[in-house]
C-alpha cells in the first residue's frame, strides 16, 4: 500500500515551505487510495513546544489535509535505542569525540589540501581505555553510522538517476552526545516500521537520503521510492529562509488568503502544469504527478495568492460565505443581492465589511475640483431614497439632462461622488442596497 508521511518538527508555525512538502505527500497518499501519516518530529525536548503541535494541526485541518493517523516520535524513543544497539552489534555504529573546534581544524586541512571535507574516522582507532578516558575528560561522544564506502544510487522521482559517492560524506551523527536521537536515525526506523513507501521532500535533503538508504539496508529496511522537490525563493530568485517567518499558514490565513487558493498554487507551482483555481481537493488529486515538477528552484510570490483567492470566492454561492455576511449583520432578504453584488469586488472575504459600510453608511465622496460644481448640481437632482433596480438609471437621466454630460465624464464622477470609489458593482443595484447617500453637495 502507499504510504506518506509529513513530519514537521513542533519548533515554530509551519509555512509555504513545509506546505509544499505536505501537499506533495498527502496528494500521492490519496491518489494512490494510500495512507497518510502526520508523525511529529519531538526528539528535541527543549525546542519542541505543544503549542507548535496544535498549530501545525490546525493548519493542516484548515487546508483539509486530514490525516489517516498521527505518531510522534517522542513516544517512539525505544525504537530508536533499539536500532542503535542493532547497528552497534553489526558494527556500523562507533562513538567519537571530537569537539566542534577539533573537526572544524580537521576540515580546514582538509581543504587546505585539496581534499573533501569529510570526518577522518579517527575514533575507529581509539582503545577502550582512550575512550574510557576521553568520557571521563568530556563526557559521552557522539554516535556515527559507519558507511560503506561505496556508490549509492536511486531515481528520485523529480531529480531523475541520483549517484552519490560515499567517499564524499562523513559518516552521519545519529546521536549526540546528551543522548539525543537526530533526525536521520529516528527518519529512518520510522519511516521503516509504519511502512512508508514514498518519502518527498525538499532538494536540500539529498545527502540525507544517500545516507539514510545505507541506514534502512544496515537495518534490513525496504528503500523507499523518493523525490526532491526543489526549494522555493522569492520573486526575484532570493531565498526565502529569512522570510518564511512572514509566510507561516497562520498569517496567510488571518490575511484572508483561501485554502483552495493556496493549494491549487502549491500543487502545480513549479511544475509544468499551469495554475488554475480548484474548487474541491479531488481535482488536485486526480491531477496530481510528481514526475512533473522540475529540479530548478521554484518562484513563489505571496502576491499570487490574493487573485486567485479572488477568483475561487467568484465560484461561491451565498450558502459557502452565508455565516460572514450573517456576521455583518446583513438582512436576510438582502443577503443574495449583496452577494452577487460584493463577490466580483473583492480579493478576500474581509472586503466585505467595507461594502456592507458602504451600503448603511455610504462614503466619503470623492470629487476632483473640475467636477465640484457638476456634482453640487447632480446631488440636488437625487431623490430621497429608498432606491431601488431602476434609481440609478432615472438619477442618471435626469442629471444628463439637466447638465448636458454623457458617458465616463457623466457616471464616473457619479459614482466616485456616491461611493467613494473608482470602480466596483453595477451602480443600479449597489445604489438599490444602499440605505443613505452622504455625498450631497
Amino acid at each position: 500500500m502507499t504510504t506518506t508521511r509529513f513530519a514537521p518538527s513542533p519548533t515554530g508555525y509551519i509555512h509555504v515551505g513545509n506546505l509544499r512538502t505536505a501537499l506533495m505527500n498527502y496528494l500521492i497518499a490519496r491518489k494512490a487510495g494510500g495512507s497518510f501519516i502526520l508523525r511529529i518530529d519531538d526528539t528535541d525536548p527543549e525546542r519542541s513546544k505543544e503549542e507548535y503541535v496544535d498549530a501545525i494541526k490546525q493548519d493542516l485541518e484548515w487546508l483539509g489535509l486530514t490525516w489517516d493517523r498521527i505518531e510522534r516520535q517522542s513516544d517512539r524513543l525505544d525504537r530508536y535505542v533499539a536500532a542503535a544497539d542493532e547497528l552497534r552489534s553489526i558494527g556500523r555504529f562507533y562513538e567519537a569525540f571530537e569537539t566542534p573546534t577539533e573537526l572544524d581544524l580537521k576540515r580546514k586541512k582538509q581543504l587546505n589540501m585539496g581534499k573533501p571535507p569529510v570526518y577522518d574516522r579517527a575514533a575507529l582507532a581509539l582503545s577502550e581505555d582512550e575512550k574510557s578516558a576521553l568520557r571521563a575528560e568530556r563526557g559521552d561522544g557522539v554516535w556515527r553510522f559507519k558507511l560503506d564506502h561505496e556508490r549509492i544510487e536511486w531515481k528520485d522521482g523529480v531529480l531523475g538517476d541520483i549517484s552519490i559517492d560515499a567517499s564524499s560524506v562523513s559518516d552521519p551523527v545519529l546521536i549526540r552526545g546528551d543522548g539525543q536521537f537526530l533526525y536521520t536515525l529516528a527518519s529512518v526506523v520510522d519511516d521503516t516500521e509504519m511502512g512508508v513507501s514514498h518519502v518527498v521532500r525538499g532538494s536540500d535533503h539529498v545527502t540525507n537520503t544517500a545516507t539514510q538508504i545505507q541506514i534502512i539496508k544496515a537495518l534490513g529496511g525496504t528503500v523507499p521510492e523518493f523525490a526532491h522537490h526543489s526549494l522555493l525563493t522569492g520573486p526575484q530568485g532570493e531565498a526565502l529562509s529569512k522570510r518564511l517567518g512572514t509566510l507561516a499558514l497562520r498569517d496567510l490565513r488571518e490575511a484572508g488568503v483561501q485554502p483552495m487558493a493556496l493549494l491549487s498554487l502549491m500543487a502545480r507551482l513549479g511544475s509544468s502544469d499551469p495554475v488554475e483555481v480548484r474548487n474541491e481537493m479531488a481535482e488536485l488529486i486526480d491531477g496530481f504527478d510528481i514526475n512533473r515538477f522540475g529540479a530548478a528552484p521554484t518562484k513563489f510570490d505571496v502576491e499570487d495568492l490574493y487573485p486567485l483567492t479572488a477568483r475561487y470566492l467568484q465560484s461561491l454561492s451565498l450558502e459557502d460565505v452565508k455565516p460572514h455576511i450573517d456576521a455583518l449583520g446583513v438582512p436576510a432578504d438582502k443577503q443574495e443581492a449583496f452577494w452577487a453584488l460584493t463577490k466580483e469586488n473583492i480579493t478576500t472575504l474581509k472586503d466585505l465589511a467595507g461594502w456592507w459600510e458602504l451600503c448603511c453608511e455610504g462614503a466619503e465622496p470623492l470629487i476632483a475640483e473640475e467636477d465640484a460644481e457638476f456634482i453640487a448640481e447632480a446631488m440636488a437632482l437625487l431623490p430621497e431614497g429608498p432606491y431601488d433596480e431602476t434609481s440609478w438609471k432615472s438619477w442618471t437621466t435626469a442629471v444628463k439632462e439637466a447638465t448636458g454630460r454623457k458617458g465616463k465624464g457623466l457616471f464616473m464622477p457619479l459614482r466616485k461622488a456616491v461611493t467613494g470609489r473608482e470602480r466596483g458593482p453595477d451602480m443600479s443595484a449597489l445604489l438599490a442596497l444602499m440605505s443613505v447617500v452622504k455625498a450631497r453637495g
